[in-house]
């Protein structure tokens, strides 16, 4: 499978996810509002998605894929299930007492991950105990996050893509009957647990299916643990800069009045979007097949490989981020802007998405460069990287909540993410294994032109149908429809007129040839 076809497939059905986890946050905003229940229950999600994404599908996914790749393609499909079936009993005798640990001393954890909660609002106690449900998340989808390299590995991309499903239609599930539990809070917690569980036996089905199967076993440091984990260590951090990022501003929101959380939860589900469909897409793509690449000594192809991931995340990505920013007013009050959600909340969620837009494209192009270095298990130059933009972020967070509230928090976020493409960049440049070429370079130009072109669309529209946007839901979202679609026609007229997209190259990456 081609790259591209890959990236296509897992973006497809990222965008299946995102369509329900859209249905999920338009009914946690009517129901919970922006309001002490709801920031109780972002930070009891924000925890374990926190550990997940940091080792489970950071530093796990980055050291296990090349790792398995390598083995796979050198050693045959024994040894490397062999491998896979003693990673899973390391990881079992990790996590499980983490696990238990973690839910023991949940308070003292809380208070320092939101030390702005108090007990007089009821929020700290309410997210100790939702954070104590949601917690066992982390065992399922770090057991998923495996099998889900395993079958990527082998070029099944679409059953890991599409297990996130299942985590909405829980939480869809669960809020449908909320009355059942003593809080909405209560409900979509139990609906992360339960969505944990099944996407892992999902994976776990899959993957039986494709004749590789998973034995438990006692855990034994091998040769190839021990790598495993010497290239997790550092990765532990260097893989999941945003989340560090992100895990800094519910810290300091919490500081901040009820509902900060809030606004800076929803602000950031709408910029998930475009990471998760071009971001993570690629990057899940790019991974393996640029470890196979590497691990052949191609160099010329994995050069070729690399560039044309860069320059389709840039066609993807920076026309998105600008849309948020020029329109993230109307976007958030048409989605989110009923029930308990009133007009106050959208107009502060939206300054917060303002930010988050800023650097949306940096926080894709990370997840780029830095798999380039994932590809040639390098794990420990990403770490002092994030380290860096780690403290910068919280010496910018500081700086800026005073004149913008929790928007200053999103936007320090966003800085902090530049910060680290620009480091990335540097590096790569310097060590010579994966350059910019000159079709890259010259094709940003041309993005840019069509970018900012669609914002000038983007702007006379708003414009002109400022009446409409404040006239309802039904016209004020023809409006945006209309807004969006006009602005998305000019940017796509002008990149297929500039020729920035090869017409042959995208048929033949969709019947499986090429990139």
């Amino acid at each position: 499978m081609s790259f591209l076809r890959a990236a296509a497939t897992v973006s497809g059905l990222t965008m299946a996810s995102r369509v329900f986890g859209f249905i999920r946050d338009v009914m946690a905003a009517a129901i919970m509002g922006a309001g002490p229940i709801a920031d109780a229950f972002f930070v009891a999600l924000r925890l374990p998605n926190f550990f997940r994404r940091m080792t489970a599908e950071g530093a796990f996914s980055v050291s296990f894929v090349p790792l398995f790749s390598k083995t796979l393609q050198q050693d045959g499909q024994e040894v490397a299930q062999e491998f896979a079936n003693q990673t899973m009993a390391m990881m079992l005798a990790i996590l499980i007492p983490f696990s238990i640990v973690a839910m023991i001393f949940m308070p003292q954890v809380l208070a320092l991950l939101a030390p702005g909660f108090s007990e007089t609002d009821g929020r700290f106690e309410l997210a100790v105990t939702l954070t104590r449900i949601t917690f066992g998340y982390l065992l399922f989808m770090s057991l998923a996050a495996m099998v889900g390299g395993m079958l990527n590995a082998i070029d099944k991309f679409a059953a890991f893509a599409m297990a996130p499903v299942l985590f909405n239609l829980m939480q869809i599930l669960f809020l449908a009957v909320v009355f059942i539990f003593p809080t909405p809070g209560h409900a979509m917690a139990w609906g992360v647990l339960v969505s944990g569980l099944l996407q892992f036996l999902w994976l776990y089905w899959v993957l039986k299916k494709n004749n590789i199967r998973l034995r438990l076993m006692l855990p034994k440091m091998t040769d190839k643990i021990k790598r495993l984990f010497q290239l997790m260590g550092p990765g532990m951090i260097g893989a999941s800069a945003v989340q560090i990022n992100l895990l800094v501003d519910t810290i300091i929101a919490s500081t901040l009045p009820v509902g900060a959380v809030s606004y800076l939860y929803y602000a950031d589900r709408l910029t998930q979007l475009p990471l998760g469909l071009i971001g993570t897409a690629v990057g899940t793509a790019l991974l393996p097949k640029l470890a196979q690449k590497i691990a052949a000594n191609a160099k010329v192809d994995a050069n070729y490989l690399f560039n044309r991931a860069l320059e389709w995340t840039l066609i993807l990505t920076l026309p998105a981020a600008a849309a948020l920013v020029m329109i993230a007013l109307p976007i958030i009050s048409v989605l989110f802007e009923r029930g308990e959600f009133d007009a106050t909340a959208a107009l502060s969620t939206a300054s917060a998405l303002k930010a988050y837009a800023f650097g949306l494209p940096a926080f894709v192009g990370v997840k780029v460069l830095s798999t380039a270095l994932y590809a040639q298990e390098n794990t420990k130059t990403p770490v002092k990287i994030t380290l860096i933009c780690a403290a910068l972020n919280i010496v910018l967070c500081l700086a800026l909540i005073g004149p913008f509230a929790h928007a200053g928090i999103a936007f320090a976020t966003a800085i902090a993410g530049w910060v680290q493409v620009a480091i990335l960049t540097v590096i790569l440049h310097k060590k010579n294994d994966l350059e910019f070429d000159a079709v890259l370079k010259r094709n940003l130009f041309r993005i840019l032109v069509a970018t900012i072109a669609m914002c000038v669309v983007l702007f006379i529209f708003r414009a002109l149908l400022s009446d409409y946007f404040a006239a309802g839901h039904i016209k004020a979202l023809l409006a945006l429809g209309a807004t969006i679609s006009f602005g998305g026609l000019v940017y796509l007229a002008l990149i297929f007129l500039q020729k920035v997209i090869d017409l042959k190259t995208v048929r033949q990456s969709i019947k499986g040839q090429g990139i």
